[in-house]
């Protein structure tokens, strides 16, 4: 294939690679959860070596847009965008971010996420909050369940907010405290964890009810008790 007059210089040959691929997606040509061409097609559409095609889709990778799976090829990643959270870590370590600033974040971006989900969950959202709710009601003496459930709900929750960048941030924002999270739940008590499943009934049954300022107030009151028992 005859390479455009001038990509050569213009753009790093990786850079083709991703363009290429913007481009199909810009012109709907592929959507979430479509297969990317192999790479030997690539290589040879695009007039560039295998290694620039795959060094392509790791920056691709690397951007949340697609995902490899072992087997069967490249594929558009389906849900909400996802954005790394390493740059954003590295910045709160570099200007030595507060663990209340990072809860009050995840306040203000979760109590917003709740609201939304309250006004725009679907039947489906619903189905999978309940099973996650009943999730951490069985899981009160497995510390390590507990958690998995608790994550599940959040991020069905901003995915139930139907706002592809919400859910992105608030995924983002929460996995900067996941290491909090893990300690602070492995040492709770099995009391303190039933009070936690409880706090995330409410959250439920507000979004169920459709009641966009119970929901809201029911996850600011569930991220005010988990700040309240994080370790030092």
């Amino acid at each position: 294939m005859t390479r455009p007059h001038g990509t050569r210089h213009r753009f790093p040959r990786t850079e083709t690679v991703v363009g290429h691929v913007r481009r199909l997606i810009e012109q709907r040509h592929l959507g979430p959860g479509d297969r990317l061409p192999g790479e030997r097609d690539l290589a040879r559409e695009l007039g560039v070596s295998r290694p620039t095609v795959r060094a392509g889709l790791r920056a691709l990778a690397g951007m949340g847009i697609v995902e490899a799976r072992q087997g069967a090829g490249t594929f558009i990643r389906q849900g909400p965008p996802r954005l790394a959270s390493e740059p954003l870590g590295l910045l709160a370590t570099l200007h030595r971010v507060s663990r209340g600033a990072l809860w009050e974040a995840r306040s203000l971006l979760e109590t917003g996420a709740a609201a939304l989900a309250a006004e725009r969950a679907r039947p489906e959202h619903l189905a999978r909050l309940a099973e996650e709710v009943a999730g951490l009601f069985a899981s009160t003496h497995l510390p390590a369940g507990f958690l998995a459930h608790d994550i599940a709900f959040h991020r069905t929750l901003a995915e139930a907010s139907r706002n592809p960048i919400v859910a992105s941030l608030v995924e983002m924002v929460s996995a900067l405290s996941y290491d909090q999270r893990l300690q602070t739940t492995a040492a709770a008590t099995g009391e303190a964890l039933r009070t936690e499943a409880e706090m995330h009934r409410r959250i439920y049954q507000a979004i169920r009810a459709h009641d966009p300022a119970a929901a809201g107030e029911a996850m600011g009151d569930h991220l005010t008790s988990a700040l309240g028992r994080r370790t030092p």
